[in-house]
């Protein structure tokens, strides 16, 4: 060992020891909070640390060379801790501990290395190493969370390059006191490494926060949108006729009671002698043509068109921004594909519909669809008149 090695700084040992105390207290908060391995890591991180500063203290103190084997194990266990949250990533979960520590398996070699250097190129050689291996360390962080999002993860990474460049700084500085300077100019230039590091990591620990605290929001909004999503698809089948599949009269009562303006023309429909086929065939036949008929609606309506089962075998559609005559013609392709109709176990049962059919431009749709029901029941009462003469 180097015996013009810097004197022990204790102010600088004090620094290191809160800045590795507080930061390790604000990564554990963020892991307990979010159960991010990331920050778990983190929070790990800075507990080595918190001990290789001991005995770096203890090194530079006393001079003794077998001080540097806990030092480099400590401090370079805080690297490859790094490195393992890294490669975990933000999003990681719990189950992925024991997979990314696998790294720590090749912690005997860097202590080796490093502590080589050291011991034979002196302490400022094994400074300016541990330096250059921090930058890359942090370096390799920046890289590997490119795809967080949000001011605090940018301001995160930010703070990242920044200390990645700080320690490479570190490294060419170290090298060139030591080759060109004396032990004091080396031991004041550690001084103030340590403040420029805490305030760098005092921004970065800042910026883990509002990271966290965006993810969270984050994750609050899709939480409510999927809520949202829910209460839409529990309103949709509460309006929904659960037999037919069409909006209910519940669903109907309530656009009728809105402001909503309606452009277009009501149709009221019934089907005929309805109450026959339940009586001849049963009430399981009528529930099935009641499921064809609203199946054959649904895919017969444009998008924008309502249809509603508003009681029993009546049902209503409205047909926005369509012409009457429009609206007529496509009552009657349904009511042709009705005339085909078969019941499984019965074959051809033919069933045929009445309509009425009104405007409701210029009034509302209360009204409209009161004279849509008057026309429906007019044309039912001509067909049966018809039917016995």
């Amino acid at each position: 060992m180097d015996s013009t090695g810097p004197v022990a700084d204790l102010t600088a040992f004090l620094i290191q020891e809160i800045g590795a105390l507080l930061f390790g207290m604000v990564f554990l908060f963020l892991f307990r909070q979010s159960k991010a391995v990331y920050f778990g890591l983190w929070a790990a991180a800075w507990l080595l640390r918190l001990i290789a500063a001991v005995f770096g203290f203890a090194l530079t103190a006393s001079g003794h060379t077998p001080w540097l084997a806990p030092y480099a194990t400590f401090e370079f266990a805080f690297a490859i801790v790094l490195v393992s949250a890294a490669r975990a990533g933000f999003g990681s979960a719990v189950k992925d501990w024991r997979t990314v520590l696998r790294l720590i398996a090749i912690l005997p070699i860097f202590v080796a290395l490093v502590y080589a250097v050291g011991l034979y190129s002196g302490l400022a050689a094994y400074q300016a190493t541990h330096a250059l291996v921090l930058g890359f360390v942090y370096l390799y962080n920046f890289l590997l969370l490119r795809r967080q999002e949000g001011v605090g993860a940018r301001v995160f990474r930010f703070s990242l390059v920044v200390l990645a460049a700080a320690f490479f700084e570190h490294a060419g500085i170290l090298l060139w006191l030591f080759s060109h300077g004396d032990a004091s100019e080396w031991a004041q230039y550690l001084h103030h490494e340590s403040y420029i590091d805490f305030t760098l990591h005092c921004v970065m620990a800042f910026a883990a926060m509002a990271m966290w605290n965006e993810s969270e929001l984050g994750r609050i909004a899709a939480l409510k949108a999927e809520l949202d999503h829910l209460r839409r698809e529990n309103r949709q089948r509460l309006d929904l006729d659960h037999l037919t599949g069409l909006l209910n009269q519940a669903a109907l009562a309530g656009r009728l009671e809105t402001d909503r303006p309606f452009d277009g023309v009501v149709m009221v429909c019934d089907l005929d002698n309805f109450k026959e086929i339940n009586d001849r065939y049963g009430h399981l036949v009528g529930d099935e043509i009641l499921q064809s008929i609203g199946k054959l609606l649904t895919s017969s309506v444009r998008a924008e068109d309502e249809a509603y089962r508003w009681g029993g075998d009546e049902f209503v559609i409205l047909f926005h921004n369509q012409q009457a005559e429009l609206a007529l013609r496509r009552i009657g392709e349904i009511a042709l594909r009705l005339s085909d109709f078969r019941v499984r176990g019965y074959g051809l049962l033919p069933v045929t519909f009445s309509w009425g059919v009104a405007d409701a431009r210029a009034r509302t749709l209360r009204e409209a669809l009161d004279e849509a029901d008057r026309a429906m029941y007019a044309l039912k009462r001509t067909r049966a008149a018809g039917r016995t003469v």
